[in-house]
C-alpha cells in the first residue's frame, strides 16, 4: 500500500504535455487543436520547454551590524534590467496580458522587493518574483522599467525601456 502511494504521488509531480497540432482548414484558415481533425492534414507543433522557479533555501536573517553608519549607501546589484520585450518592433499580445523578465545579479538581497514601473506610474504589488505579468495594457508606445525598493526607500532603478504594444482590434 505504502509502495502504491509512493507511485501515485510520483506520477502526479511529472508534467502532462499534450500534442499540439496545426492545420488549415477548407476555406484557408489556419486551426490548432490538440487532437489531428480527420481528413485535413495536420502538422505537430513544436513547443518551446515549459517555464520552471527554482525553490529557494531559506535564508537566515543577518543579524544588524551595531556599527554601520545609518547613512551609508544602500547595497546596490551589479545587473538590474528588464528582458523579454522586443525593442525594434511591436510586441503582439491580442489582450494586452504579457510577461517580462528581470535579470538582477546578484540576486534580491534581505527585504528588497522589485516593484514595476509603468508610463512613469507604479504597477502592481511590488514583490521578489523576477518575472512580472502585464495585464490588459492598452495598445501603443509605453515606458517601463523596474526599481529595487526597501520599504518606501528605492534603492536602484534598471534603465528605462520603451516598446510599442500591438493589440488586434475585434470589430
Amino acid at each position: 500500500m505504502r509502495l502504491l502511494s509512493m507511485l501515485l504521488l510520483l506520477s502526479l509531480a511529472f508534467p502532462v504535455m499534450a500534442q499540439i497540432y496545426k492545420y488549415t482548414d477548407a476555406d484557408g484558415n489556419t486551426g490548432y487543436s490538440n487532437q489531428p481533425p480527420d481528413g485535413v492534414k495536420a502538422q505537430p507543433v513544436e513547443l518551446p520547454p515549459l517555464n520552471s522557479v527554482e525553490s529557494q533555501p531559506p535564508r537566515k536573517p543577518e543579524p544588524p551590524d551595531k556599527a554601520a553608519n545609518p547613512e551609508q549607501p544602500h547595497v546596490t546589484y551589479e545587473v538590474l534590467e528588464l528582458t523579454g520585450l522586443p525593442v525594434t518592433e511591436a510586441l503582439r499580445a491580442n489582450d494586452g496580458t504579457f510577461t517580462v523578465n528581470v535579470l538582477i545579479k546578484p540576486r534580491l538581497q534581505g527585504t528588497h522587493l522589485l516593484r514595476l514601473w509603468l508610463d512613469d506610474q507604479p504597477y502592481g504589488q511590488p514583490g521578489n518574483v523576477p518575472i512580472l505579468q502585464l495585464v490588459n495594457i492598452d495598445r501603443g508606445q509605453h515606458r517601463i522599467a523596474v526599481q529595487v525598493i526597501d520599504g518606501d526607500t528605492v534603492i536602484q532603478q534598471s534603465p528605462t525601456v520603451t516598446f510599442t504594444l500591438q493589440r488586434v482590434h475585434k470589430r
